[in-house]
């Protein structure tokens, strides 16, 4: 009698497992429609494109649940409101204080700026103590006698070479070596950013609205009379009254730039061209000149202005985008390391940490994908709507 029931569990355990099998078939049969279905449609950007419209056109929009809610509750959501629009006034205080903060540091980084610039320009010549660079262990692979060797070698080609001044076309240098900034040249701009000397952040005095000013400092040149460039940025750090939630932290609301007292002939924001007009009547023809602007690193002096009602077009508004984040960046990144952009250690730190991020990245997946084949309890369908992710606002 065991052995019946037995035999009878088994074929129900066979019965149950052709249904099974059936089931996933059917499941795969429709996960391979809906991947061929999404092949079409990544090939098709017409598709795709009425699709970003139509989501573009959800972000933001209430998902209901707020409505939803019982009267009550809507009140204690709005005090919580009131509550975080005072932690953003709180928070512009704080970063009120960092810019403070800012500028007590920048007078302790400036004497270490000035004496980079007078090595650049060779006011200054350090000591062999100063110039002893001792390389990282890991670095350090070669030989005593090696060291030695190369070192005699580079000294015989110096004495076989003029002696340059100071460090010849540093800030250049910098500046082809950076993208951000290398986009804005052009190669007539060369020649003048080979005399420029230096590069200093000012910050605003106390008591006064927030703002920094770039200066570019130039050696006396034949294209322009000026000794230094100036670019101020105008920053705000309050909240806005109609959107307070949107704050997060100091923004750039506008900038001046400066005139530049350009000797004749070589402004090199202006191009002149020659244009045939044709008379409609006599038929003759005539030569005109004329002058218009030419692209060139110098217009980032000369943004577009912002006028009273904050109003402005595409391209204005692109302009000073572009022109703000090269400001931030000059300020953050390009004053306080120019020597590191200038050998492109900086530049490679940058590219090696965004490698290894992907490289990790693109392991920690694979490890996934071969933990969830080799997990027997792994279901793929539940991956198709995975939890949102929370994210900090």
């Amino acid at each position: 009698m065991a052995d019946l029931d037995n035999k009878e569990q088994t074929e129900l355990d066979q019965a149950d497992m052709e249904d099974v099998e059936e089931v996933e078939e059917e499941e795969t049969g429709e996960d391979s429609k809906a991947r061929q279905l999404t092949v079409q449609m990544m090939q098709n950007p017409q598709i795709l494109a009425a699709l970003q419209e139509r989501l573009d056109g959800l972000v933001g929009s209430p998902s209901g649940y707020m409505e939803s809610l019982p009267r009550v509750v809507k009140r204690r959501v709005n005090a919580l409101k009131n509550l975080q629009v005072k932690c953003a006034h709180i928070e512009a205080k704080f970063y009120e204080e960092v810019h403070e903060l800012e500028r007590k540091y920048a007078a302790l980084y400036q004497p270490l700026y000035d004496k980079r610039s007078d090595i650049i320009k060779a006011a200054y010549e350090p000591t062999e103590e100063e110039c002893e660079w001792k390389q990282p262990e890991e670095e350090d692979t070669l030989s005593s006698e090696l060291k030695e060797k190369a070192k005699v070698e580079e000294e015989k080609k110096d004495e076989e070479k003029e002696d340059p001044k100071g460090i010849p076309e540093f800030w250049l240098t910098v500046f082809k070596n950076v993208d951000l900034l290398s986009e804005m040249l052009q190669e007539h701009d060369e020649p003048i950013l080979k005399h420029l000397q230096d590069i200093k952040v000012k910050f605003s005095d106390a008591g006064q609205p927030m703002s920094f000013t770039l200066e570019f400092h130039f050696e006396q040149n034949d294209f322009f009379s000026n000794t230094v460039l100036t670019k101020t940025y105008k920053m705000r750090s309050e909240p806005d009254e109609s959107d307070p939630f949107s704050f997060d932290g100091p923004e750039i609301m506008g900038c001046t730039g400066c005139t530049i007292d350009w000797t004749k002939g070589k402004n090199v924001t202006l191009k002149t061209i020659k244009k045939k007009q044709k008379h409609k009547g006599r038929g003759t023809v005539r030569t005109v000149t004329k002058t218009v602007p030419n692209d060139s690193f110098f217009n980032f002096f000369s943004p577009p202005e912002v006028p009273e009602t904050g109003e402005l077009d595409e391209d204005s508004e692109a302009i000073l985008a572009a022109d703000f984040e090269i400001g931030h960046f000059i300020r953050e990144h390009i004053v306080p390391r120019a020597v590191l952009y200038f050998t492109g250690e900086a530049i490679e730190d940058d590219d090696d940490d965004y490698d290894e991020e992907g490289e990790e990245a693109d392991d920690e997946e694979g490890e996934e994908e071969a933990d969830e084949e080799n997990d027997p309890d792994y279901d793929p369908k539940k991956d198709a709507n995975p939890p949102a992710e929370c994210k900090q606002q």
